[in-house]
């Protein structure tokens, strides 16, 4: 079966099928689509214009599409057995998806808009991420259009001061809530590893730039992300584990 990735490089989102994918030993192949001009490609495939995108062939030799890194997950255990990452366990397995939910809800949206909130200030830290693995004729015309770019991007995703302070708040309540769910255990849910572990990680990862996300990020952020995430290293040491030893 080819599986194919459509996907931003820098999206937290997808890196969590990133992950999933090669953590289950899949095969796939990846599109890297640049924000803005992946809108007509995503109507015309699925519900909206979100990524990651996943397709295949099903056994009808048709292609199909998978939208979202949740469903994707779901589908990736259901067609590839082998190595599952939602636990077999009911009690466990409904606990695994209640934090998959609350990182794609309460983590994922908050750390895209904070990050974005520094970044986006600073073209040449933002432009090499967002363009990574475009083709090389579309790069300078998208640097060209950034300005139009980065306030299609503010507007959809509120990334203006007061609710990027407020996502800043709320990851520190994200914090507390993870600190709580280990515990003192290696995992969120049960004694090994799962989608829990996985898309809590992927979806901090941002903030602690794991060289397997695949995005060359710069040694230091700017200002005021860098100072921020410094003074958190304790709270995203936990992720960073799990980051060293599973992907």
């Amino acid at each position: 079966m080819t599986v194919t990735l459509y996907q931003f490089p820098i999206s937290h989102y997808c890196e969590k099928v990133r992950w999933a994918l090669e953590y289950k030993g899949v095969p796939y192949k990846i599109k890297n689509l640049l924000p803005g001009q992946h809108i007509k490609f995503a109507k015309t495939v699925a519900a909206s214009t979100c990524v990651p995108i996943v397709s295949y062939r099903d056994k009808k030799g048709e292609t199909q599409y998978l939208q979202e890194s949740a469903a994707i997950i779901d589908w990736l255990d259901a067609t590839y057995p082998d190595k599952p990452l939602t636990p077999a366990s009911p009690k466990e397995q409904a606990a695994a998806i209640a934090w998959e939910k609350f990182a794609d809800e309460d983590i994922g949206p908050h750390v895209r808009r904070w990050a974005y909130f520094t970044l986006l200030e600073n073209p040449k830290v933002v432009l090499p991420a967002l363009t990574s693995g475009a083709p090389l004729l579309a790069k300078p015309l998208f640097r060209m259009f950034f300005p139009k770019v980065r306030e299609i991007m503010k507007k959809r995703m509120n990334i203006y001061p007061a609710e990027s302070q407020d996502s800043a708040a709320r990851l520190d309540a994200a914090f507390a809530n993870i600190d709580a769910g280990i515990s003192g255990k290696d995992f969120l849910v049960g004694d090994h590893f799962s989608r829990a572990d996985l898309a809590v990680a992927a979806l901090l990862a941002p903030l602690f730039t794991p060289k397997q996300y695949g995005v060359k990020w710069p040694k230091k952020m700017p200002e005021p992300l860098q100072s921020w995430t410094a003074a958190r290293l304790d709270k995203l040491a936990w992720a960073e584990n799990i980051y060293q030893n599973y992907r």
